[in-house]
């Protein structure tokens, strides 16, 4: 796996990473709780189906973990057992899911696995084994073997971060790829808290969701 060069300055602040993740999550997980409620029923009421769906993800090192999301999907979405990301006004969003994608609450759950350590606030987003790319830019190549696949692995994946605030969620995974290796050389706390504000501001303007400038 390549090593990704860091700033003597960036290093210094990264020994805080952790301790923040772990009190902003805890914190965020008891703050959050009533919403959870609120959520819970409008996904059961909708459909009568799961309120959760959990997934298999890729983590630091490749080891893989799960993690739960409130289901924003009909519940045989991925009937067929391949794992495809979601395109622009994709059929298989329940009502309720548009709502929670757009604002990322659909993830709050993933709260529990950056307390647990699984995940950071800020980092690459944590994908799918053997997940596909559709919406006609797709690389029909395993992901295993797209470039900056492995070295993005070096560090734990995150709920939100510079390619999931600043690329559409059907850019083409060598683009995402790039970014995410970008993220890497320049990551540091105050690097973080500048993304962490920026996911707070897109979230309440609904706009996770764009295929435009989500900012």
């Amino acid at each position: 796996m390549k090593t990704i060069p860091l700033s003597r300055y960036v290093r210094r602040g990264l020994f805080l990473k952790r301790p923040f993740d772990t009190a902003l999550s805890g914190m965020g997980l008891l703050l959050s709780s009533p919403l959870w409620l609120v959520i819970a029923a409008a996904v059961k009421i909708e459909d009568g189906g799961p309120v959760f769906y959990g997934q298999a993800r890729v983590g630091r090192n490749g080891r893989l973990f799960r993690v739960l999301k409130f289901r924003s999907m009909i519940t045989d979405a991925e009937k067929s057992g391949v794992a495809v990301q979601a395109v622009e006004k994709d059929p298989r969003v329940t009502r309720v899911g548009r709502v929670l994608r757009a604002t990322a609450m659909d993830e709050l759950p993933q709260l529990i696995n950056i307390f647990k350590g699984d995940m950071s606030f800020v980092g690459p987003r944590a994908l799918r084994p053997q997940e596909k790319e559709v919406h006609g830019h797709s690389d029909q190549r395993a992901i295993e073997d797209i470039p900056g696949y492995a070295e993005r692995h070096v560090v734990r994946p995150g709920l939100t971060g510079l390619t999931q605030i600043f690329l559409p969620g059907d850019t083409p995974r060598r683009k995402k790829f790039k970014y995410d290796l970008l993220y890497i050389r320049k990551r540091g706390f105050g690097f973080d808290l500048k993304l962490i504000l920026l996911s707070f501001w897109i979230t309440f303007r609904g706009r996770w969701e764009s295929r435009a400038s989500k900012l």
